[in-house]
């Protein structure tokens, strides 16, 4: 009886999991929806955006246009990592974390590192010092908290302090497909001038004017949609996850119905063959 009583336990640790999971996917689906909802509108924004810069930059000499677009040597790299405070989103975190050990083992520059997320500093912070830590950035997370530390980032790169910077961050594709991204944020490339582009065009202020004004909104848009590609990401994973869990925890479940009603049926046979055995004992007797 006491293996009996040990299944029963399982039965019912197990069944509170459940709730727990289940409620955890319905979360991450109402989430996933706002999220989703959200990078689906910047998207077009961003794209028109970039656009934008290169028709207007088809026009102007790619060396006067901006500090942000001049390539030059590779000393310093800044990586901008972005995760999620929190975890049991399956292989959200750590991928991004791979991706990242490969681009650092593939370096041979000196690089630093800005954590986006609670999961990616604490998985930096043991073996290197993190340039930055912006993991509150998710507390009520909006469009001048992110720009606020792209500016930071910004001023840096225009003082030299970096030559190049990434953002490395998991691309939103649907609910159950999310793709670990690496991208250049800075120097950020222009299309070289074709014949076919239509270049006639009137500016006030001038080129140049728009196109300053135009790049640093680009670069901390870019910022914010790998951002925001993050968070619909994540939440994506973790209703994934919890799904798959639930299901898990049901199978589970339903193997130790079967194991808990053989061990009672024998226990009861058992007793059964107890009393005939004594019955016939005292027929005997």
């Amino acid at each position: 009886m006491a293996n009996l009583k040990e299944i029963r336990g399982r039965i019912t640790s197990i069944s509170s999991t459940m709730q727990i999971t289940s409620a955890m996917k319905m979360v991450a689906a109402a989430k996933l929806k706002k999220a989703q909802d959200a990078i689906v509108m910047l998207r077009p924004y961003s794209e028109k955006l970039t656009e934008l810069i290169e028709n207007v930059s088809a026009n102007t000499d790619l060396e006067e246009i901006s500090t942000y677009t001049l390539e030059r040597e590779t000393k310093r790299v800044l990586y901008i990592v972005v995760t999620s405070n929190r975890g049991l989103a399956g292989a959200f975190n750590s991928s991004v974390v791979k991706e990242l050990n490969h681009q650092l083992a593939n370096s041979s520059y000196e690089n630093e590192i800005l954590a986006v997320g609670k999961k990616a500093y604490d998985a930096v912070c043991k073996n290197r010092t993190v340039y930055d830590n912006q993991s509150a950035v998710f507390d009520h997370l909006s469009f001048d908290k992110v720009s606020k530390f792209t500016q930071h980032v910004m001023k840096d790169y225009r003082e030299g302090k970096f030559d190049k910077v990434y953002v490395i961050y998991n691309k939103f594709i649907n609910a159950a497909t999310q793709q670990v991204i690496t991208e250049q944020v800075l120097p950020i490339s222009i299309p070289e001038k074709r014949e076919d582009t239509n270049t006639d065009y009137i500016f006030e202020p001038s080129s140049k004017e728009i196109l300053e004004n135009l790049i640093p909104k680009s670069i901390k848009t870019q910022v914010y949609k790998a951002v925001l590609d993050s968070v619909a990401s994540e939440h994506g994973a973790r209703m994934t996850a919890m799904h798959k869990a639930t299901d898990n925890a049901q199978a589970l479940k339903n193997e130790l119905v079967i194991n808990y009603n053989k061990a009672r049926q024998a226990a009861i046979t058992g007793e059964i063959l107890e009393i005939v055995s004594g019955a016939e004992a005292l027929k005997g007797s």
